[in-house]
């Protein structure tokens, strides 16, 4: 079983500037500062010497992609300090992989290409914001690039589905878990300067859109589809990226609630995704969403599912446990750190205009 079945069944990021740590640096030190230090040790130790992070003992660019995104997000950057040669060999791992059309997916990535193809340009966007080193900057514009390029050609045209993603580049179908690592890539491009046309990520909030279900306030995996907890955290966020006028919609805001209302546990399927996008949907809703959401995620991550000794997450669930504990432990750090504000993505405002607080 590969790491991305995980996300086949859930239905089942902000300018572009200079990160700023603020809770971390002007805030007392807390237990989850601790918790993400012994994860990133053992990410550390757990990377292969070709500079991937293996599922089943086999090298995989989508899981290497949210283990560097583990260590942008606590301030290690590519080629610099403790992490940095990790890091990079990390980047580079991944970069490997894209095609001459500029998709970025292994051989045996298959059916599930999209969901590669995603993560991997989200990874590669942040870190080519935050690399020192000129000559992988370019590197990393360039094949950024062709990656998004494909994610705007691949995006559906036709019918209930268009401006979604599903698994292939190419088709018809679409739905909320491939389009939301899409709409993350192309916003992380396009706050570096990457060429993202207007109307791909409009069609994309049309779409995510005619997903949200009135009557439970939250959204489906597809339009026809379930309501899901994932799927939800990952269209508020979603919408909180694509423009100020997306900004605490009516949509995202009563779906803000129905996550606070419908907690996470850990015996459900596909916990550690949920935790990842729900804990950045709250953190971009802000004010009261996050303030209630924040200690439900550290009872969560540092109490009811505790960290191993060697600094690891394990999932209880069969899914989680399968994708193993690079993921998972991946996957905690990124919704841990989400408000060290690292990474890009995870800045709170956007296109500022002079005479907006962001």
């Amino acid at each position: 079983m590969r790491w991305w079945m995980i996300l086949l069944g859930i239905g089942s990021i902000c300018c572009f500037m200079p990160a700023v740590a603020l809770a971390k640096d002007q805030r007392e030190r807390e237990p989850m500062d601790d918790a993400i230090e012994q994860g990133l040790e053992y990410l550390f130790r757990a990377q292969a010497k070709d500079g991937s992070w293996s599922v089943q003992g086999r090298g995989d660019p989508g899981i290497t992609s949210l283990a560097v995104m583990a260590f942008l997000s606590a301030g290690h950057v590519p080629g610099e300090g403790k992490y940095g040669a990790a890091v990079e060999k990390g980047v580079r791992y991944v970069l490997g992989f894209q095609r001459s059309n500029g998709l970025i997916a292994p051989p045996q990535g298959g059916h599930y290409e999209m969901y590669y193809h995603g993560i991997c340009t989200l990874m590669l966007a942040e870190a080519a914001g935050m690399v020192e080193s000129p000559q992988l900057a370019e590197e990393l514009r360039e094949k950024l690039q062709k990656a998004v390029q494909l994610i705007c050609d691949s995006q559906r045209t036709q019918g209930q589905d268009r401006g979604g993603w599903r698994y292939r580049v190419h088709g018809n179908d679409a739905d909320i878990s491939v389009t939301g690592w899409q709409v993350m890539a192309l916003r992380a491009a396009k706050n570096l300067g990457c060429d993202v046309p207007p109307n791909c990520i409009d069609e994309a909030v049309e779409y995510i859109k005619r997903c949200f279900d009135p009557y439970r306030g939250g959204f489906r995996y597809t339009v026809n589809g379930a309501v899901t907890i994932p799927c939800t955290g990952t269209s508020v966020l979603a919408l909180e990226l694509c423009g100020r006028d997306n900004h605490r919609s009516p949509q995202a805001l009563k779906a803000g609630a129905l996550i606070l209302k419908t907690n996470l546990e850990p015996r459900h399927p596909h916990f550690f995704y949920g935790i990842y996008y729900t804990s950045q949907a709250m953190f971009q809703l802000g004010d009261n969403y996050w303030e209630s959401y924040r200690p439900k995620l550290h009872d969560l991550l540092l109490k009811r599912i505790p960290q191993r000794s060697n600094g690891a997450w394990i999932g209880f669930t069969a899914d989680d446990a399968a994708f193993g504990p690079n993921y998972c432990t991946a996957m905690a750090i990124l919704a841990l750190t989400v408000e060290y504000r690292f990474l890009p993505i995870y800045q709170r405002g956007e296109e500022p205009t002079g005479n907006e607080k962001n």
